[in-house]
């Protein structure tokens, strides 16, 4: 059996790296093309590096640009790459909601190359996020459809798929449970954060909806000032540019972007995290520390219950109240067994050969 993994952004360099060790045990054969719609090195080379991953087949080098034109990069250069060999693959993966998630499932279906989306069944119900978008559309392409929690599955069944779709567990929790020990001998946190001796929160903040509305980002500067912690915030490369028209709060520590292993290392040390990132809630989750998202809906809703992870939005006062609370739960085994990689290999195996 061989299979093609389309990866373009870092969260899902980092969720192939643990199914491609799962598919390399189950004896399936994967070829990797890179669509290059995260081209920093900082953003995506050492990502390849760090996390093991076999070298790509190919980088399409798609670049920055407007989704339509990236979108349509993306599957007019995948369809030729497909076409120009001896076979067309036995299935198509794809991760998550990016345009290289619905660029390949646009592709490989005009081709009848079964679809194979992992992360399925993810709903925010805002139609105004490109993501959104994206991830309703593969799951509608898809053949096999991996779902992180029954939440997930229960969404597609609403929608009418009742087909082809499992609930495998998170794979990120996966490299989460992988990659923890090897992060904390290779990486000293000291290294990344030399100016912050002592208790601090993490924050990342990337989104349009926040980055692209200067209302919002002094909204939650404002919050960050009156907090009695240092925050600090690997910057994004597309925002370093515009915090020169912000006076930054003086507890307020930028750095530049880390690499996975530095991410999970800041996890572990942080007090608390506020983020608009989809992914950092669950691994928030999984570490037991609290989240306050800068969003006002969420995908990952199991982590709302007990008061694990909040939805403020970039209201000052919203993100106070919640820096100020406490989880009132129990905290709960979320998204599976750490094996959902393996069992997603096994299931693909599986379902691919009967056909």
């Amino acid at each position: 059996m061989k299979l093609l993994t389309v990866v373009g952004a870092r969260p899902q360099f980092i969720k192939a790296s643990v199914v491609s060790r799962a598919f390399h045990d189950a004896d399936i054969q994967e070829s990797i093309v890179h669509t290059g719609q995260h081209y920093d090195l900082e953003m995506s080379g050492v990502f390849w590096e760090e996390l093991g991953l076999p070298a790509p087949s190919v980088n399409l080098e798609v670049g920055s640009a407007s989704h339509g034109q990236q979108t349509a990069r993306i599957m007019e250069r995948l369809e030729s790459y497909i076409l120009d060999q001896s076979t067309l693959p036995d299935g198509l993966i794809l991760y998550g909601d990016t345009n290289s998630t619905i660029g390949g499932a646009l592709v490989a279906s005009k081709l009848h190359i079964p679809v194979i989306h992992i992360e399925a069944g993810l709903r925010s119900f805002n139609r105004k996020m490109p993501e959104e978008i994206n991830r309703v559309l593969t799951d509608h392409c898809s053949d096999l459809l991996f779902c992180s929690s029954e939440t997930g599955a229960s969404q597609l069944r609403k929608e009418g798929i009742d087909k082809g779709v499992f609930v495998s567990g998170d794979v990120m929790y996966d490299a989460q449970v992988t990659f923890s020990d090897i992060a904390v001998r290779k990486i000293n946190r000291s290294e990344l954060i030399p100016d912050v001796p002592g208790e601090y929160l993490l924050m990342t903040v990337h989104r349009p909806a926040n980055t692209d509305h200067p209302e919002k980002l002094q909204s939650i500067f404002k919050a960050i000032e009156e907090v009695d912690r240092t925050v600090v915030w690997p910057v994004h490369p597309r925002n370093s540019g515009q915090l020169a028209d912000y006076k930054l709060p003086s507890n307020l520590v930028t750095i530049k972007p880390v690499s996975y292993f530095g991410m999970i290392l800041l996890l572990q040390g942080c007090e608390k995290i506020l983020t608009d990132s989809g992914g950092l809630q669950k691994e928030a989750y999984w570490m037991k520390k609290q989240c306050i998202t800068l969003r006002e809906e969420t995908e990952w809703v199991e982590t709302l219950e007990g008061g694990w992870n909040t939805l403020a939005g970039a209201s000052t006062d919203k993100i106070l109240t919640a820096y100020q609370s406490k989880p009132t739960g129990e905290w709960k085994q979320l998204y599976g067994d750490g094996h959902a990689a393996s069992h997603i290999a096994e299931i693909i195996s599986k379902e691919l050969k009967s056909d």
